[in-house]
């Protein structure tokens, strides 16, 4: 959203009605914020009402500009309106306490509005993506993806629908059920191949990720592999048409696991150093030579890429270079030092403040320690 929506001249008209604010959420200073509006994913967007200090929009996930200036319109409706929908006021308060982790909560709300909506409520789509976001988050697999089949003949032919089409179908790849997976498959191909839906490239990549997996669950190796050959020459093909050097870091991601996935790791190698020349200070780069060195074999480079990716990074997303780090090392036959690495990162986690430290992401790390 940084390289293709925040720039776009569309947005200058919401200069002086917004206080616009970019939480980093690796960043120590900011754990107060992330205790009282929790970050699940990324990126997750909010509206905030400043008198109440509530979340009258909670959104997870990107954005194109026409989306992003529906949620902005929403969210200052919310605050400024004086008469409201039962379902408006339904989906505020799903909204209110979605943003503070109420998940359960949060989808019984979401449903009462989408169930209450009167005929054409123009919040329906953002309602009903919120809903199948807060289910998948939960891990509700199987409500997720009948309420996806459910509600997509409803959504057809906007960009709500091909979010809830694709993530309907992770869901149903998730659950390996037949019949939810080839309905919510055709849906998303037909939303994909739609041209009057306006798409971001990343929306689209994460469509053809959804594709992925449904081939996986139905054990269709072949049909796997030609979609991710769909999805690289797409990729391949974003990244070309970028205008800079972030436009076009945006698919660095996503590339890498083709390359990995299609064994062609060494593939990645130029694309990575260029992106670490343009953003010297960046670690994900690293992180990700990293990550293509290991699936090369060359562990003595990848070690070195993800000793630099350590050295530029903090907060949270440390613990994952850490996690790679040591599968490095087992790979390489070194278990000691990838016990002691395991150790520095549990006790790393211990020190992050509240609203980044996870109790969890503690108990995964003892765990792959005791494992070695």
């Amino acid at each position: 959203m940084r390289a293709f929506v925040f720039t776009d001249k569309a947005l200058e008209r919401y200069a002086g009605r917004f206080v616009w604010l970019a939480v980093d959420t690796e960043n120590g200073k900011n754990s107060k914020f992330l205790q009282k509006y929790p970050v699940h994913a990324l990126p997750t967007l909010y509206v905030i009402d400043p008198k109440r200090e509530a979340a009258v929009v909670h959104y997870v996930g990107g954005a194109t500009v026409p989306q992003l200036t529906k949620l902005l319109n929403d969210g200052e409706n919310a605050v400024r309106a004086k008469s409201q929908t039962r379902s408006d006021t339904l989906l505020a308060s799903a909204e209110k306490v979605a943003a503070e982790g109420l998940t359960d909560e949060s989808i019984k709300l979401y449903q009462q509005s989408i169930e209450k909506a009167p005929k054409n409520w123009p919040r329906f789509g953002r309602a009903a993506e919120s809903y199948l976001t807060a289910l998948s988050l939960k891990g509700d697999n199987e409500r997720c993806a009948e309420e996806a089949r459910t509600l997509y003949p409803r959504l057809k032919g906007t960009s709500s629908g091909a979010n809830v089409a694709s993530t309907g179908l992770s869901c149903a790849a998730d659950l390996k059920r037949a019949d939810l997976i080839a309905s919510l498959e055709e849906s998303t191909r037909e939303a994909f191949n739609d041209p009057k839906i306006a798409m971001s490239g990343d929306d689209r990549s994460g469509m053809y990720g959804a594709l992925v997996e449904a081939r996986e669950a139905q054990n269709d190796t072949a049909g796997a592999h030609k979609v991710r050959e769909e999805w690289l020459a797409f990729l391949e093909g974003e990244a070309a048409k970028a205008k800079t050097a972030e436009q076009r870091a945006v698919y660095d991601p996503h590339r890498l696991t083709l390359y990995i996935d299609l064994k062609m790791p060494e593939k990645a190698i130029p694309m990575l150093e260029q992106t670490a020349r343009d953003f010297p200070n960046d670690y994900n780069p690293h992180a990700r030579l990293a990550a293509a060195y290991k699936a090369m074999g060359k562990y003595d480079e990848a070690l070195a890429a993800i000793d630099r990716a350590l050295a530029k990074s903090y907060g949270p997303r440390r613990i994952g270079q850490f996690r790679t780090r040591a599968d490095i090392l087992v790979a390489k036959g070194d278990k000691e030092g990838a016990r002691q690495t395991l150790q520095q990162a549990i006790e790393y986690a211990k020190s992050l403040p509240s609203g980044q430290r996870s109790e969890k992401t503690i108990a995964s790390l003892e765990k792959k320690l005791s494992a070695l």
